[in-house]
């Protein structure tokens, strides 16, 4: 390995199709490719245990499509890049852009340091529809309000690249001076809490599209309406995939826009390309406003009196709340490192809300617990129901989640899925067990208190006095 090499740096782009800075980087022939687990750059936003049980997993199926060439390295990227510089000649480093904070002034200082080496560094968009520099107002600043960055922005910006086909055969090199492999990174978790995880997903970049085409084929058709059904079919679940970078948004928009036009679903498939939207949006908020993941949007929210009651967060964490569709959400996330999006917004806002615990504290936790846990996404969506965010959810809005249940789970099915304890318990009674008779819960084997937690918290006493400390600051 004399010769000068060219190296592609895989971070959140775990694909080999529609690769921007690996199809440019393979133009040259010979290419070393290389995987930074790097913990001490992000400072507190290390990846979660359940995001690292996917990175496990996602490296495993990168390497095998590669030939098993794949070069892991542990530790501070910059000083990762500085160790190979000491053994190898380069010639050229390729990358795709990320946008977090920190990875956005690492990056500067990689490049930085690569060049002042003579090092070529080339950089690409991989991960987005839209580079967050390309789109702004009239005035030259960064958009606050989603729908005029979606539909004035984005949809009259630059039109979304098309995909890359896959690379052609390229000579993937080893560094034989690394004795570092995959199982070195320590990324499975010392808690076996992940491994019912496996029933519910399969990783990789082949699972990903098959995944796109299932949901085009099965759950494309209705997606407007039943998007908000916990029970339907109608979501994709490409999140975790997209975070990666196993399937890129484009691939995704295109074959989801052109499925719509062919069947004659373009409302349906608006609506899913305009999910496809909110995921740009909180990836520009952080570009643009890099404190989004740990301070108000809205500074007015500094005065709010946030509680942060241990107890009342366990029994969140838990889903021993005593409100049934909350449980079911957050057992949901701790049996499979997922929960829908319905279910996030109901448990988000009666963590913020009825309980009146930061938001910060939700959002650690699925950081932690989500195998998609986004900081872009993570972030933006907290501060949306909390109502500190940009374009948020006013903070009067308040989730009924007796209400949202019966509405979204009318049948009860994902509900008695994630609370077994009430699967016998009548529809009317399934989603507020503590206004059932005593003989009913009889019949259904059920002992408040015992086998089923009271509620713990008033629901009505908690909304009232989440609306009068909301008075409190709303004119600040």
């Amino acid at each position: 390995m004399t010769d000068s090499i060219t190296i592609f740096w895989f971070r959140q782009d775990l694909r080999i199709s529609d690769n921007p800075a690996l199809s440019e980087a393979a133009q040259g022939g010979s290419l070393m490719s290389i995987y930074i687990l790097d913990d001490q750059s992000p400072g507190p936003f290390k990846m979660g245990e359940a995001s690292r049980w996917w990175l496990h997993h996602s490296l495993e199926n990168l390497n095998k499509s590669l030939n098993h060439s794949l070069n892991f390295y542990r530790g501070s990227s910059r000083q990762v890049f500085r160790d190979i510089l000491k053994s190898k000649k380069i010639k050229a480093v390729f990358w795709n852009e990320c946008y977090e904070p920190w990875r956005v002034e690492n990056d500067r200082l990689i490049k930085h340091e690569l060049e002042k080496a003579g090092i070529e560094c080339h950089i690409f968009n991989g991960s987005f529809l839209w580079d967050p520099n390309s789109i702004l107002t009239k005035e030259k600043t960064p958009y606050k309000v989603f729908t005029p960055f979606y539909r004035k922005g984005c949809l009259q910006g630059p039109i979304p690249r098309k995909p890359l086909p896959s690379i052609p055969k390229v000579h993937f090199l080893k560094d034989h001076s690394n004795p570092t492999v995959l199982e070195n990174l320590n990324l499975l978790p010392k808690k076996d809490w992940y491994k019912s995880f496996g029933s519910f997903w399969e990783i990789g970049e082949k699972s990903a599209h098959k995944k796109l085409e299932h949901f085009l084929e099965n759950g494309l058709l209705g997606y407007q309406e039943k998007r908000n059904h916990p029970d339907k079919l109608n979501v994709s679940r490409l999140s975790p995939h997209l975070h990666f970078g196993e399937i890129s948004p484009n691939q995704i928009w295109y074959k989801a826009q052109s499925k719509g036009q062919i069947e004659g679903w373009e409302k349906d498939s608006d609506c899913f390309l305009t999910e496809l939207g909110w995921r740009e949006f909180s990836c520009y908020l952080l570009y643009y406003f890099p404190e989004l993941p740990h301070e108000n949007f809205q500074k007015k929210f500094n005065n709010f009196p946030w509680g942060s009651n241990k107890n009342l967060l366990q029994a969140w964490q838990k889903g021993q709340t005593g409100i049934p569709i909350v449980d079911a959400g957050m057992r949901e996330l701790w049996q499979t490192g997922y929960m829908h999006n319905r279910l996030r917004m109901i448990v988000a806002s009666f963590l913020v809300k009825n309980l009146g615990i930061h938001w910060r504290f939700g959002e650690e936790w699925f950081w932690d617990c989500l195998v998609d846990a986004d900081l872009a996404s993570n972030s933006a969506s907290w501060q949306w129901v909390a109502g500190s965010g940009a374009d948020a959810s006013p903070y009067f809005r308040i989730f009924n989640p007796v209400l949202q249940g019966e509405k979204f789970d009318s049948q009860g099915i994902y509900t008695r899925r994630f609370v077994p304890e009430l699967e016998n318990l009548p529809l009317k009674y399934l989603f507020k067990p503590w206004e059932a008779p005593e003989d009913v819960l009889q019949k259904a084997k059920i002992t408040l208190g015992t086998t089923y937690p009271h509620p713990i918290v008033d629901l009505n006493k908690s909304r009232q006095r989440a609306l009068s400390t909301y008075k409190s600051i709303r004119n600040i």
